[in-house]
């Protein structure tokens, strides 16, 4: 590199990218870790889906139409 500019590595980050590497190594089904794919999984993509088909079905009564059937 020109004029001696070293990088310094950041021992943290450093770290955790090596953590984040073996992850499949320190990874364990636990109560935690399923109630986390579950929640992301099911519960979230569900409320999304639900918060969606609400404001098309308030979209709908503003515009004075019948509410869209979804799935």
């Amino acid at each position: 590199m020109a004029g001696g500019m070293e990088v310094k590595k950041n021992v943290h980050v450093e770290e955790w990218g090596a953590h984040r590497e073996n992850l499949e190594k320190f990874f364990r089904f636990n109560r935690r870790t399923i109630g986390y794919g579950v929640f992301f999984g099911i519960a979230v993509p569900l409320i999304l889906y639900k918060g969606i088909v609400m404001e098309f079905h308030k979209q709908d009564q503003d515009a004075g139409r019948s509410p869209r059937k979804f799935l």
